[in-house]
């Protein structure tokens, strides 16, 4: 949602979905069913809330991913070269200005996400805002200018995949999030079913 007090810079949001989700045995992380649903519906309801352009980043099970009625785009490098080849691809789909990430596997996202990512890339003019906890950076929740994309492809077709060191390589600032860490529990192993089960509901 926009708020009158910032600037009118488009915002698109992909849902990045196109990991292995090898410590959950290989299973498609956003298909896994939280609270009678399956995550990315969970992630998708919140973002719709939030901006009006939303892809789903996605390398199995396209079919099933096109029915939540969003453009699915896969990776442009093969080989699972994790979360930046998604940036990547959704770098290349998108009509807007900026790109705000959310994984699959974390269905509680802020209300006010987009907005205070936003709001402090513009103030401080920068290309990458990164959301961050009390303790670290989050690197898959992040604000991008849709114009990083050819630096992005080039640090990839170099062979590198440290998210964190892309980002060090251009303006950036850290979005604290303190208030909300509930945003950054995901489903990274079957143990972490039952806490994310009832804050879901």
């Amino acid at each position: 949602m926009t708020h009158s007090a910032e600037p009118e810079v488009p915002l698109a949001a992909v849902v990045l979905a196109g990991g292995q989700g090898r410590r959950m045995g290989g299973q498609d992380k956003g298909l896994i069913e939280l609270a009678g649903r399956p995550l990315i519906e969970h992630v998708l309801e919140a973002l719709r809330e939030q901006t009006g352009e939303i892809l789903i980043s996605a390398n199995r099970n396209l079919e099933r991913y096109r029915r939540y009625g969003v453009p699915v785009v896969g990776d442009v490098i093969d080989g699972y070269c994790g979360p930046l080849a998604g940036m990547l691809s959704a770098l290349g789909a998108i009509r807007g200005e900026l790109l705000l990430t959310a994984p699959c596997d974390s269905p509680l996202l802020a209300p006010d996400y987009a907005r205070r990512m936003r709001a402090a890339l513009l103030e401080a003019d920068a290309e990458v805002a990164v959301a961050r906890d009390a303790e670290r950076w989050q690197p898959v929740f992040v604000l991008l200018r849709a114009g990083l994309r050819p630096s992005l492809a080039a640090y990839l077709e170099s062979g590198e995949r440290k998210i964190d060191r892309w980002f060090t390589r251009h303006r950036l600032v850290e979005v604290a999030f303190e208030d909300r860490r509930e945003m950054f529990l995901n489903l990274n192993r079957p143990e972490d079913r039952a806490e994310l089960e009832a804050l879901a509901r």
